[in-house]
């Protein structure tokens, strides 16, 4: 068993980023299996999940004329236009049917203003907006953090960049990781990940 201080972060491991989902991520079930055996091992275990309303800023289909994967500007920089996903309430939002879901002690529910997107398990994307998990980790005593999931190079690096700042000890599984890599992305967010402090596994 790991020791007191550190927490596991299970990142979006949600239908829709698996297989046949909305916004899928290639091989984003074959993870599951061992994100289960790993969350044996830690005392606290934190899961995040993506969890839009209908409508959602960074949905394309919100945008007149904008395609799914373009980029426009919000009020808080750059954002990647997705498809609709992780709709509140709906089997794509839920989480993979085979994640041992119950072993969780929080789950970090993301996206929900409808005029921000939040990858970070954090802070929503405007850099300023937190979660709530910081305090929870802190009154958890937690100090070092492990995180897995979907995808690497988006929900992932965010929350790993933002918790390296934030003063955790931060490591990500790669191997228990998936990417979207959107026009580079998966370098860029490898490059900022290594920058920031976090270090890089399997």
């Amino acid at each position: 068993m790991r020791a007191a201080d550190e927490a596991l972060i299970v990142i979006d491991l949600q239908n829709d980023f698996c297989p046949g989902g909305a916004l899928a991520v290639a091989g984003g079930d074959e993870i599951v299996g061992a994100i289960n055996g790993l969350m044996s091992q830690f005392q606290i275990v934190v899961l995040t999940q993506d969890w839009h309303p209908a409508g959602h800023s960074s949905f394309a289909s919100s945008h007149d004329g904008l395609e799914p994967f373009s980029v426009t500007d919000m009020s808080y920089g750059p954002q990647v236009l997705w498809p609709d996903h992780c709709l509140q309430g709906s089997h794509g939002a839920e989480f993979h049917q085979d994640l041992h879901a119950d072993s969780a002690q929080m789950i970090v529910r993301k996206g929900f203003n409808p005029a921000v997107d939040s990858y970070s398990a954090f802070f929503e994307n405007d850099h300023v907006t937190p979660t709530g998990l910081e305090g929870y980790l802190r009154t958890r005593g937690v100090k070092k953090l492990t995180m897995v999931g979907l995808a690497l190079d988006f929900c992932v690096n965010f929350s790993a960049v933002d918790g390296a700042k934030l003063g955790f000890d931060v490591s990500v599984d790669q191997s228990l990781c998936r990417a979207i890599d959107l026009d580079g992305s998966l370098e860029a967010a490898l490059l900022g990940m290594t920058d920031a402090g976090v270090q890089l596994n399997g």
